[in-house]
């Protein structure tokens, strides 16, 4: 192991716990939404019975036992302490995969891919399709250091994942991002695109020019609508923490029940799922993410991540030239974001798959575990025959 990485088991202080329950049984509640559904945000009942739980069924160390098991580390890059889970695969042919979360996600995020994708053998699959992965918090997001400075935008969040992986002894892997996560990856290529092999997105880095809108295909027209929805009811949340994190950051930090809604929010609105995310995702989960900000206090951190974006060199996400690393796309209906093929193709030179799931929203790894696996599979199953076969050529 590079001596540079530390192994970093979690173990959260058993007062810091009992202080999360006193806060949660002394909660001043707000009334009662003055709507019959959820479009006030999440319903008053919905949060006092999630925060219930919390407070009186949840049980946090099997979450801490879960990231210690996949193997929990630490290392530090460009001044910040980062923490990562490294699972390492049985199997001699692996090869790396950096998997990326966003906001307001964690690594817990990919905790059912873990087996799947670096052990496929043990879980009914085929083992030339196992995987070393890597999976870091954000900077700012869980057991990662919060910075104390500006600047850790997309690109330099880009860069201190081309070194993590360098550091693993890792030079060259494949990538799978959603969300913020999708935006870091594609970063990654456009930096270091000798090092990617592959890439894969479940929310897709494309959004459509006003040429593309005007001559948009029927299908393309409902993806549009889908965006123009979000932008215009549901990214309330992004719009503060790109403008005033600051002052968002002072409920997050200070009301765990503040925080609970204010996450919960993304669950309700961007899963598929009705508006009912328990039934796609368990509620402990749920609760595991949100204690991944409350117990480091990284809501106020992760937040600041879209002030930082709307200022950088990435802001905008518009390349100027297709991405030449070959990629996969997996459009799920309930995430927001969505591109047809045909837009996709526009910016990325060599698609190697693309897919419409028939279920699944914006928490993919959570909501379709097996779908997602399968997806990644699928994208960087040929890319890897292709590198065999090149390296067995004389």
């Amino acid at each position: 192991m590079d001596p540079l990485v530390e192994p970093f088991p979690i173990s959260v202080a058993e007062a810091d716990l009992q202080a999360l329950h006193q806060r949660l049984l002394t909660t001043r509640w707000p009334d009662q939404e003055t709507v019959p559904d959820g479009s006030q945000g999440p319903q008053l009942s919905r949060i006092r019975d999630l925060c219930q739980h919390w407070a009186t069924g949840y049980d946090w160390r099997r979450a801490e036992q879960d990231i210690n098991a996949a193997g929990s580390f630490k290392t530090q890059i460009d001044g910040l302490d980062v923490h990562f889970l490294h699972v390492l695969s049985p199997e001699p042919d692996a090869v790396p995969l950096l998997l990326c979360h966003g906001w307001p996600g964690s690594i817990l995020e990919f905790r059912h891919l873990l087996g799947p994708l670096s052990d496929p053998a043990a879980h009914g699959g085929d083992s030339r399709q196992a995987f070393h992965l890597v999976i870091p918090s954000m900077p700012g997001f869980g057991f990662s250091e919060r910075p104390r400075t500006t600047g850790w935008d997309v690109a330099r969040i880009a860069d201190a994942w081309i070194t993590l992986m360098l550091r693993l002894g890792y030079p060259s892997w494949f990538a799978q991002g959603g969300d913020w996560g999708a935006a870091v990856i594609e970063q990654i290529s456009r930096q270091a695109p000798e090092r990617v092999r592959g890439l894969h997105f479940n929310l897709p880095m494309v959004f459509p020019t006003p040429e593309e809108i005007a001559e948009a295909t029927a299908e393309e027209q409902r993806m549009v609508a889908m965006g123009e929805r979000y932008r215009s009811e549901l990214d309330g949340y992004s719009k503060e923490q790109a403008t005033r994190p600051q002052t968002i950051g002072y409920s997050l930090a200070d009301s765990p029940v503040g925080l609970a809604a204010w996450i919960y929010t993304l669950f309700q609105d961007v899963s598929d799922s009705r508006g009912n995310p328990e039934d796609v995702i368990s509620r402990d989960e749920i609760l595991d993410d949100v204690m991944m900000y409350w117990l480091t206090n990284t809501g106020p951190s992760s937040a600041r991540l879209y002030w930082e974006a709307q200022r950088g060199a990435t802001a905008s996400f518009a390349a100027p030239e297709p991405n030449p690393v070959p990629a996969g796309f997996s459009i799920f209906p309930g995430e927001a974001v969505q591109a047809s093929r045909r837009w996709i193709e526009r910016r990325y030179e060599n698609v190697v798959h693309y897919a419409q799931l028939p279920h699944g929203g914006h928490f993919a790894a959570l909501e379709r575990p097996h779908d997602l696996i399968q997806e990644i599979r699928a994208t960087f199953a040929p890319l890897r025959a292709q590198t065999q076969v090149a390296a067995s050529l004389p």
